[in-house]
């Protein structure tokens, strides 16, 4: 378990914003915008598809080690640690002074590396609450929030 939880985060603390605006010649993320390295800032900077590239490849970061550890049978209690700390790799990147984006698009590719349904209740309350308030943050924080109440429903078969 270990060795998941290093990779997973030295894997998370890879900035796919930072990597892709520089390959596709856009500002830094972490200068423009809102200042933040993630899908939403590179959106205002490079457009949905730039976005778009980010939110995948930041998705695939917390999807793939749960993926690959449980392909190895970790309990689900090793592999929410193993997200944990690709996320945290995420928010806290080693490669970048341990100045990261907010972490949602990695923490719902985890929760659909957990489990699919619980990645798409996520992303179904994302979306509702970004439409109503029209603040990513806020939307993200809610859908965070309630996460635990329907992993519990979603996954509790008694």
């Amino acid at each position: 378990m270990l060795y998941f939880l290093i990779a997973s985060y030295f894997l998370g603390s890879v900035s796919s914003a930072i990597i892709i605006c520089r390959i596709l010649g856009l500002p830094d993320p972490r200068t423009e915008g809102s200042k933040n390295p993630g899908a939403t800032n590179v959106l205002r900077i490079g457009g949905k598809k730039v976005a778009a590239f980010v939110l995948i490849f930041d998705g695939l970061k917390g999807a793939m080690p749960v993926l690959l550890a449980h392909y190895f049978g970790l309990s689900l209690f090793e592999l929410t640690i193993i997200l944990l700390s690709a996320f945290l790799g995420h928010v806290f990147p080693i490669y970048y002074g341990f100045k990261g984006g907010k972490g949602v698009a990695t923490y719902l590719g985890g929760l659909i590396g957990l489990n699919f349904f619980v990645g798409l209740t996520f992303s179904i309350i994302w979306l509702i609450v970004a439409k109503v308030i029209k603040v990513s943050s806020i939307a993200a924080l809610t859908a965070t929030l309630l996460s635990p109440i329907y992993f519990y429903f979603i996954t509790t078969h008694d």
